[in-house]
């Protein structure tokens, strides 16, 4: 019975070691943070994306902005891992602008530019001297004139990609264009005529885009505005991005995108423009 006991202690002391090693092994599967920077409408894309995450010890935590200056400020102080909120064309601006270093690794969805009002209901009753709000950063900008162009409300000098309202050539109705804070064009409704509107601030403001005046047109123009994740160049090879990336670019994701702005934000990883 002793020998039994010793030779059973013996075991004991072996197996405890293995006990150990074995119950680190499940706790040191370690869980990654990753901060990412959205404007609020983009929450109900992004919750689905956290879940899906989550099973593989990535926890996604979201910051939301409520107007375009801050989170590439954000990003560059390393105060967020990535953003989700800007096309291509602004973030260039954005890095020429600060210096700063940060890089698109993937695309999202392309969100077409329109033209509301709450006082008319076409663009042909727009009338000579009345008030147009479009954003004022300076990709947004060139953007909105160009859609005022094909509404043919304006001319804008060809040969200037991003042109200012000092780049229009022609303004027959004597238009009142004024630039604003991208997130402050559904305010100026109430006394502006009509307004340019990026879909973000469209879908905050509750305003119906199906009833937009002019949408921008969709084609291989559009590329430079199809919005992307960014991060800064240093990181652009992290591991977790990628897998952040393969979470996002899904077909359940596409529907969230469809569904938050009402199938009017088309998703843009594979989408082919001519």
């Amino acid at each position: 019975m002793k020998k039994s006991f010793k030779h059973f202690s013996w075991l004991l002391l072996l197996l405890i070691p293995l006990l150990i090693v074995a119950g680190c092994g499940k706790s040191a599967s370690k869980t990654t943070t990753v901060k990412v920077g959205i404007m609020g409408t983009d929450e109900e894309i992004w919750k689905p994306i956290q879940k899906k995450l989550a099973k593989e010890n990535i926890t996604i935590k979201l910051t939301t902005f409520t107007d375009y200056n801050q989170p590439n400020a954000a990003l560059s102080n390393h105060e967020i891992d990535m953003n989700s909120f800007q096309h291509t064309y602004f973030l260039d601006a954005w890095n020429k602008a600060h210096k700063s270093n940060l890089v698109g690794i993937a695309n999202t969805y392309l969100a077409p530019l329109r033209l509301y009002s709450k006082k008319i209901t076409k663009v042909s009753q727009i009338k000579k001297g009345d008030q147009i709000t479009i954003p004022n950063d300076s990709t947004n900008e060139g953007r909105a004139l160009h859609l005022l162009e094909s509404a043919g409300l304006i001319k804008v000098d060809p040969k200037v990609t991003l042109p200012t309202p000092k780049n229009i050539t022609q303004n027959k109705l004597n238009l009142k264009i004024t630039p604003l804070d991208a997130a402050q064009t559904p305010r100026s409704l109430s006394d502006a005529t009509a307004a340019v509107i990026n879909n973000e601030f469209a879908a905050s403001a509750k305003l119906n885009a199906k009833k937009a005046l002019f949408q921008e047109k969709v084609n291989k123009d559009s590329k430079p505005y199809i919005n992307i994740l960014a991060v800064n160049k240093s990181d652009k090879n992290k591991a977790v991005f990628k897998k952040i990336i393969k979470a996002y670019q899904t077909e359940a994701t596409k529907k969230n995108i469809q569904k938050a702005y009402d199938g009017l934000s088309i998703p843009a990883w594979n989408l082919k423009l001519k």
